[in-house]
């Protein structure tokens, strides 16, 4: 049987480890964050823990490794949980994919192989926090981002969807950013704050397009710059945009 102490810092050991990897979830703001990943590389590791150290007084024959099996495949329904599909665009995979990796984390630290298990969280923090860049910096030169600075209306995005239907331009994004300052929502303001902002929210909306190489890059801009609400229309190169 383990010592008090060993067990508990197998326990505190997976809570720290699925909460790095749920705090860089959580920045990205994923579905699931920090508190999901702490519960399932520790619930893991309890179960891990039980299946070979509770029931040593039960049975010398049975085998510690049949409870601890129904967690790989029982954390499919959590993963399942974090995965959206909207079009033809599904995202939460690497979420997915990290919970299920915690529980295995968990279930290494709770059965004491901690040098498998610390060196899987290590590899796992460097591909979400790391390859993330690599990636964007590969997606980006492989699509054109654009960024639209507008007003908020109703079919705004509709518009500018059709342009680039003309154009046959494939939307890959859309993130949009409001970059209106913060409003005191205090009770006796709440109905005159709404009045100024209403419709009148100012909107940066970045897409990431595939572009024909032959596209008439400026006979675009003019297009869109034409739609009613669109102020500004740049191109992510363009000298007046920073790093987005």
């Amino acid at each position: 049987m383990l010592s008090t102490y060993e067990l508990i810092i197998r326990l505190v050991l997976s809570a720290v480890i699925g909460g790095l990897i749920g705090m860089e979830r959580e920045a990205n703001n994923r579905p699931a964050g920090l508190r999901t990943h702490i519960l399932v590389t520790l619930g893991s590791s309890l179960i891990m823990l039980l299946s070979t150290q509770g029931f040593d007084n039960l049975s010398s024959s049975g085998d510690p490794a049949r409870l601890a099996a129904q967690v790989v495949s029982g954390i499919g329904f959590l993963g399942a949980g974090t995965i959206l599909r909207t079009g033809n665009s599904i995202s939460g995979l690497t979420t997915a994919a990290s919970i299920w990796v915690c529980g295995g984390i968990g279930l290494a630290i709770g059965g004491g192989y901690y040098v498998g298990g610390l060196m899987t969280a290590a590899i796992v923090l460097f591909s979400l926090m790391s390859l993330g860049v690599v990636e964007k910096r590969v997606f980006a030169k492989k699509y054109k981002i654009l960024i639209v600075q507008c007003k908020e209306r109703t079919g705004l995005i509709g518009d500018i969807g059709q342009i680039f239907g003309r154009y046959n331009i494939t939307i890959k994004d859309i993130h949009i950013i409001n970059i209106e300052e913060d409003y005191d929502y205090r009770k006796d303001e709440f109905l005159e704050t709404l009045d100024s902002v209403g419709s009148e929210s100012s909107l940066e909306i970045h897409f990431a397009l595939k572009l024909l190489r032959n596209l008439n890059k400026r006979a675009l801009v003019e297009e869109i710059n034409n739609i009613s609400g669109v102020e500004d229309v740049l191109w992510s190169d363009d000298d007046r945009v920073g790093n987005i």
